[in-house]
């Protein structure tokens, strides 16, 4: 017996912000959860799965029409007339009070009722699979208390949206503890709401996130799909990662402080960004950049802002074997200029220098002296929302001060008394 466990598939997910990028392959982001979807039905049928779990968060929230519930209820039924039944647990996006609008049920889906857990047994399989969806939004309570024991001389498989003991990225819903799932007796835990693949415990039960179907922004990094599992007399024989991401994200990070010019910068970011699309050429890659290290570049930066942004698209449009969008490049430099020769210029610029030093050598100044002084630029578009000052910690608002001064400073000579000319 073999099944497939998705969860987390946020089916036309809303993603904003992406107009002021110039460039962005906007469609093909906007229908990478459909495509990862569709990719997941391919495999299913591929390998002859007899069962398909998903995990809850099917969809995101209420649709803005029928189109999203018809889309996947067309891919339920490609299902069920491959012979592959379905199982839903409902979570906290698509819970009973989330969604508004109904399609007719599709022969050999079982959604799982939100007032109790329930029990399907499939003796032809040998199966059991217990679980119960979301009455609403936020569930605060542990569910699994509710579910009923495992069934002897059956494969148990227990499904359930929950954030466990707690997610530092993720709402908590429907806490529960690993030791409360293995009291119920099951051979598999099916778990959803965790984007990031996880394996909370290898047998005993298994207990498995197997993360989000697709990433959805530069935070959710890394390869994303599902879990295949191979049932063998009762145990599990097999389990692993099907890979169905169709855009995948990357958070790069590159030390500039040994190039002086743009050429070698470039060279190194191309493999840098040849290394993160070996593994999977066939994809659309999505990466958000972050440069750091003391160099000469910050002070060109500083004369011509984009620069350095350019020079690591211009490096993505060199590769020759993946496609890949530069989604944001972070600047994190520090000028090589010695900062204490500066200090000692007895001009404004000697005490801008200072002032910059003093405030980044204590945090409650720095964020004192940032909502003294950019309580206008706080108000920004909703897309910008987090690079508002607001939102900025000390280091970032530390690396901004970095910025601004190397542009204060950049066309300043480094002896004490000189003034630009």
């Amino acid at each position: 017996m073999r099944f497939i466990h998705a969860a987390d598939l946020h089916l036309d997910s809303p993603l904003r912000g992406l107009d002021p990028y110039a460039g962005a392959p906007v469609e093909r982001l906007r229908g990478a959860t459909r495509q990862a979807f569709l990719k997941l039905v391919g495999a299913a049928l591929e390998h002859q799965v007899d069962l398909v779990i998903l995990a809850g968060d099917i969809f995101d929230g209420d649709w803005t029409d029928f189109h999203t519930g018809l889309f996947f209820r067309e891919q339920l039924v490609r299902l069920t007339r491959g012979g592959i039944r379905v199982f839903i647990a409902k979570g906290n996006h698509d819970a009973e009070s989330q969604i508004s609008r109904q399609l007719p049920s599709v022969d050999g889906v079982h959604v799982f009722r939100s007032r109790a857990a329930e029990t399907v047994v499939l003796d032809e399989l040998g199966v059991a699979v217990h679980g119960r969806s979301f009455p609403q939004r936020a569930v605060s309570e542990d569910l699994v208390p509710d579910y009923p024991m495992a069934i002897p001389g059956l494969f148990n498989i227990g499904v359930l949206h929950t954030s466990l003991t707690g997610n530092p990225d993720h709402d908590t819903y429907a806490p529960t503890s690993v030791a409360v799932l293995a009291s119920r007796g099951y051979d598999y835990f099916a778990l959803g709401h965790v984007h990031a693949r996880q394996i909370v415990q290898a047998d005993a039960p298994r207990i498995v996130f197997p993360g989000n179907l697709q990433g959805r922004h530069a935070r959710e990094t890394g390869p994303k799909g599902c879990e295949l599992v191979e049932v063998d007399h009762g145990r599990i024989a097999s389990s692993r990662q099907l890979m169905l991401d169709v855009v995948r994200w990357h958070q790069l990070v590159l030390n500039v402080e040994a190039h002086a010019s743009l050429d070698s910068l470039a060279g190194d970011c191309r493999e840098l960004l040849r290394a993160a699309c070996a593994e999977a050429p066939d994809r659309l890659h999505a990466v958000r950049m972050t440069l750091t290290g003391r160099t000469v570049l910050h002070a060109l930066e500083a004369r011509e802002p984009g620069t350095l942004r350019a020079a690591v698209q211009a490096a993505a449009q060199d590769l020759d074997i993946a496609e890949v969008w530069i989604e944001q490049v972070i600047l994190a430099l520090r000028s090589p200029r010695d900062r204490a020769t500066l200090a000692r210029r007895d001009d404004a610029f000697g005490e801008v220098v200072k002032l910059a030093d003093e405030l980044m050598a204590d945090d409650s100044a720095l964020l004192a002296f940032a909502r003294e002084n950019l309580a206008e630029m706080a108000r920004m578009p909703a897309e910008l929302a987090d690079a508002s000052p607001a939102r900025l910690n000390p280091d970032e608002l530390r690396q901004a001060l970095e910025d601004a001064l190397a542009s204060v400073l950049a066309p300043v000579d480094d002896e004490p008394g000189q003034s630009a000319p």
